[in-house]
């Protein structure tokens, strides 16, 4: 049974089991002194000890390494875009120091980690980067993520910081992500000129009308390159990975506090959850590039809702690299589909060894499995 959306934005932060993080370049960096905002910064590492000393794991998509950048250079807002990457360089280990400083404070770790697109939308690339990330929050760090302005262009650019941090979420199957913003949420019209707007405290769908509110009343809510529209079509990419979205207000202390304690914010509820709306898309979105051949003893496994070991694979066909869709059969019936952990020409050598000759045969430490129970939809 399918678990209802929380009622509340303060539901929704204490229940979310992974959630990611997202800052603006207007809350990190101080607008006066152009440096990071560090006791801002220490207020949000109080809330992020609390989600975790709650046993919730946490993100971070953190926005300002070009600010810091350009501060430290004397750069102005519109530089070229090489002065840009430069600034980016420069700024990159500035706003690690500003985090490691904030989190270690709290007793925490941080890594840092640079996507571009094609980190995320890149088939390879994106089981490296999941892999990365999943390995990080089981040592129990906080991964800080941001676009590597330093190489990418225009191509392979995210251009805001609120979509990295949708893929972000859908990346590492987060149940929540939480846009840190200027403003308190989506209002029917903009609060600072009409005073008859209304906030809207919950939205369960993105309707034309909802999304037509952002180019109005919150078009001018951010001081960075992202805006309200950007942030509703983050939780439309997040929502379409079973993921609801938090607007909140990052202008108090302790943001994400304030939200539990009550503050209003707008919450856009995910139609199901992180892992539902995986499967969904492993079982209709991706077209199979081969098939494995397993016996009754695995099919009964798999059955049992246990992953499917090379042990029991017995014929390959295709050719399919790591990550790609499989089908499964077992005597010739369809079991279901599943996404492979190593290649064909990989599976064909390792099927039916023991996952501990796994290493020796194909040269490195991956996986014991030919496909993971998480990333297998069964059949009926």
């Amino acid at each position: 049974m399918t678990a209802s959306p929380p009622a509340t934005a303060a539901d929704a932060l204490r229940h979310a089991r992974r959630v990611v993080v997202k800052v603006g370049s207007s809350l990190v960096v101080d607008g006066e002194s152009r440096a990071a905002a560090l006791p801002w910064l220490a207020g949000l590492a109080e809330d992020i000890a609390a989600l975790r000393a709650s046993k919730r794991s946490v993100i971070v998509v953190s926005s300002g390494a070009v600010a810091l950048g350009r501060g430290r250079l004397g750069l102005e807002k519109n530089a070229r875009l090489d002065e840009k990457q430069a600034a980016a360089a420069v700024g990159q280990s500035l706003l690690m120091q500003a985090w490691e400083a904030a989190l270690a404070s709290r007793g925490m770790t941080t890594a840092q980690v640079l996507l571009t697109r094609d980190d995320t939308e890149r088939r390879r690339r994106w089981l490296n980067a999941r892999a990365t990330l999943e390995a990080l929050l089981k040592l129990g760090v906080v991964p800080v993520v941001n676009e590597n302005d330093t190489v990418a262009t225009e191509e392979i650019r995210y251009g805001d910081n609120d979509r990295l941090a949708a893929r972000t979420a859908q990346l590492a199957r987060a149940d929540l992500l939480v846009l840190l913003s200027d403003v308190d949420g989506l209002y029917t019209a903009d609060p600072r000129r009409n005073p008859d707007a209304s906030h809207l405290d919950r939205i369960d769908a993105l309707t034309p009308d909802i999304l037509a509110m952002a180019g109005g009343a919150n078009a001018e809510a951010s001081v960075g390159t992202g805006g309200m529209a950007t942030k509703l079509e983050a939780a439309r990419i997040a929502r379409s990975a079973g993921c609801a979205t938090l607007i909140v207000s990052g202008l108090v202390t302790r943001p994400l506090a304030a939200v539990t304690g009550g503050a209003r914010a707008t919450l856009i509820t995910a139609p199901a959850s992180p892992m539902q709306a995986y499967k969904s898309w492993i079982a209709g979105s991706l077209e199979p590039a081969g098939t494995i051949e397993i016996d009754a003893g695995a099919a009964s496994a798999l059955a049992g809702g246990r992953s499917l070991l090379a042990s029991g694979v017995r014929r390959i066909e295709g050719r399919f690299d790591r990550g790609d869709s499989v089908r499964v059969l077992s005597a010739g019936t369809a079991v279901g589909v599943g996404l492979a952990a190593y290649s064909a020409e990989e599976m064909t050598l390792i099927l039916g060894r023991h996952s501990g000759e796994i290493e020796a045969i194909v040269g490195y430490k991956g996986p014991g499995v030919a496909i993971h129970r998480d990333d297998l939809v069964l059949s009926g």
